[in-house]
């Protein structure tokens, strides 16, 4: 068993799309997936990953807490199986993908045990404040 405590999904506006993709009526949200260990240490899994959205006027408007939480997580995988893969296969993938990358990092962690950990998604204040509902 590792020290491994939780998966974090930090995201934040992308300001690195410019101010054409973070207008009013479209968003960039980048998002880094780390894995923290029970002394708070953070290790990155996963620092490419993120969305856009566009749509109506005043997007953010149309955005939700509950929505944007669920949107991190699916962004971060695992993703959808190529054709000839299955979901629980393009899932095994993943997760052990993951542990290699913690490996890298001096943790060893089962890609099991990363696949069951609590997954939490922390919302940067700017995206907050731009929320309406």
């Amino acid at each position: 068993m590792s020290n491994a405590r939780r998966l974090i999904t930090s995201i934040d506006i992308n300001e690195t799309t410019g101010p054409e993709f973070n207008n009013d009526h479209r968003s960039s949200i980048s998002a880094l997936h780390e894995l923290e260990l029970a002394d708070g240490r953070r290790l990155t899994l996963l620092d490419d990953r993120g969305w856009s959205s566009s749509g109506p006027s005043n997007i953010w408007a149309h955005e939700s807490l509950q929505g944007l939480t669920e949107t991190a997580r699916t962004v971060v995988g695992p993703d959808e199986p190529p054709e000839g893969r299955t979901h629980e296969e393009e899932a095994a993938l993943h997760w052990a993908y993951l542990a290699d990358v913690a490996q890298e990092h001096g943790v060893s962690i089962e890609a099991s045990e990363l696949a069951a950990l609590r997954h939490d998604v922390d919302v940067n204040p700017a995206i907050r404040g731009r929320l309406t509902r």
